[in-house]
């Protein structure tokens, strides 16, 4: 009877135990799937992040054609994270490529060049760096002249014997910083260094146009008439090596617009013989009546050999800073006697004398030209007449009397002399004054010092001729050489 017992009771468990073993479930295992971010903007959900980057880069066939790449790749902004949940849904990758499509430019590989200049900052896109590169040496090239570059990378410039010039230094003046990087692919990508360059030189406008050239036509004049400076005449026209060179009716030349997006810096070390134009001397002898004039001396023109230091930028003289100076041959003032030992006040019509000592070099004619500081194309309306020195005399050009005397932001310190003859003339950028405002002064009298004040980039008189009033007060700005011509 206790065995029988013993066996119902094994007989009982091992039925429950049967019934409890079919009743008891395995827990569920957890999904690793992949959550695609674009923008922080949750976009789906995809099995595998390997098959979205290929899928986005089998789609870009078109993309690799036109940029000649191998590779297509996301937008900047696409995220895709590691997600575990027990969720079994995922989204198709083409639609996920359709939202991105949608939404943001797919990238490649590539390089950003920041150019920087003061506060300003300009990104260029490139496929690989030697295209920048090669782009900007051939700017480098076209300010500088290709020979005389390759020249002074080489260090084979021929040294100056009498008169010459060797470039010490040439550089970018702005700061270029370099990164690789994936590029959106609605960017300007730049695949060439060639048309890199064009827009370095002209940027993203060309303002091209032909000109014939008519009996009489001077490189000087036909640069004015067309807005542009002599400097960019010759970067459009570069078969023509110099302002002087001749040209002949019926010959097309090209007038083009540059609008650099960098700055070509070269330091220059010149020597250069400089005729030195003589002086007229007034005596006035009180017995002789005012107007009785003679001449007892006649004047001839000196030479000089003049060394200076050079700064340019894109051709354009920044700074020059003397050196030295020879006499070759001497100067030899002309003396005029006058009838009268009273300074009129009204000045000669056909004699006029220079500003400045001799020696000088005229670093920016009167004409168009690219302001060196405000970077716009402006007309200069005088002569920056440089080399002679801070601090060297200035000279009133006539007989007249101090009309205005003083400081401008823009002129620094500056004088304007009437002549009473119709002429006004000013003198601007002074590092200090030798006359007052309303002085009667004589013509070759020192009235100011050579100086750097106001928009300046270095130590120079700049010399304006105004007719009908003062400079800028209703007087019209002319070229000074009427004067002198």
């Amino acid at each position: 009877m206790k065995k029988i017992g013993i066996i119902v009771l094994v007989i009982i468990g091992s039925i429950a135990i049967f019934l409890l073993g079919f009743g008891y479930k395995t827990p569920k295992q957890p999904n690793t799937y992949y959550q695609v971010y674009l923008n922080e903007k949750v976009i789906g959900v995809i099995n595998s992040k390997e098959e979205l980057e290929e899928y986005i880069d089998k789609q870009g066939e078109h993309i690799k054609k036109k940029f000649n790449v191998d590779t297509v790749y996301a937008p900047d902004g696409l995220e895709i994270k590691k997600l575990t949940t027990y969720n079994k849904q995922t989204d198709d990758v083409s639609k996920i490529y359709n939202i991105i499509q949608e939404e943001e430019p797919f990238t490649i590989k590539g390089y950003q060049f920041s150019i920087i200049e003061d506060d300003d900052k300009q990104n260029i896109y490139t496929l690989n760096q030697d295209i920048f590169d090669d782009a900007v040496e051939e700017v480098i090239k076209i300010f500088v002249g290709e020979e005389e570059y390759e020249n002074y990378l080489e260090d084979t410039q021929p040294e100056i014997e009498t008169t010459g010039t060797i470039i010490e230094n040439v550089y970018v003046d702005e700061d270029i910083t370099i990164k690789e990087k994936q590029i959106p692919v609605d960017e300007k990508i730049y695949s060439s260094s060639d048309e890199l360059a064009q827009y370095l030189l002209f940027g993203d406008e060309i303002k091209r146009s032909k000109y014939i050239i008519r009996d009489g036509d001077t490189i000087n004049q036909i640069a004015f008439n067309n807005q542009i400076s002599v400097e960019e005449f010759l970067i459009s026209n570069p078969d023509i090596n110099s302002s002087s060179d001749l040209l002949f009716a019926g010959q097309e030349v090209n007038i083009v617009q540059t609008n650099p997006q960098i700055n070509v810096i070269v330091e220059e070390y010149v020597v250069q013989d400089i005729v030195s134009q003589y002086r007229t001397e007034e005596q006035f002898d009180s017995s002789r009546l005012e107007g009785d004039d003679e001449v007892i001396q006649q004047g001839s023109n000196g030479l000089e050999r003049v060394t200076q230091n050079v700064k340019l930028a894109n051709r354009e003289i920044l700074y020059v800073d003397p050196v030295s100076k020879e006499e070759l041959e001497p100067t030899v003032n002309e003396i005029v006697v006058r009838g009268s030992k009273i300074i009129p006040t009204v000045g000669s019509l056909t004699n006029w004398a220079w500003p400045t000592n001799s020696g000088y070099t005229i670093s920016s004619d009167y004409g168009y030209r690219i302001d060196p500081i405000r970077g716009t194309r402006l007309l200069h309306d005088g002569l920056d007449i440089s080399g002679t020195g801070h601090g060297s005399p200035v000279y009133s050009a006539n007989n007249g009397v101090v009309v205005q005397l003083g400081y401008h932001y823009m002129n620094g310190n500056y004088i304007v002399v009437n002549h009473n003859n119709g002429y006004y003339t000013m003198y601007a950028h002074l590092s200090g004054f030798n006359t007052t405002n309303g002085a009667t002064v004589a013509k070759g009298q020192v009235i100011g010092f050579v100086g750097n004040t106001g928009y300046s980039t270095g130590p120079h008189l700049h010399f304006g001729v105004a007719t009908g009033g003062i400079p800028y007060y209703g007087g019209s700005l002319i070229s000074p050489w009427t004067l002198y011509n």
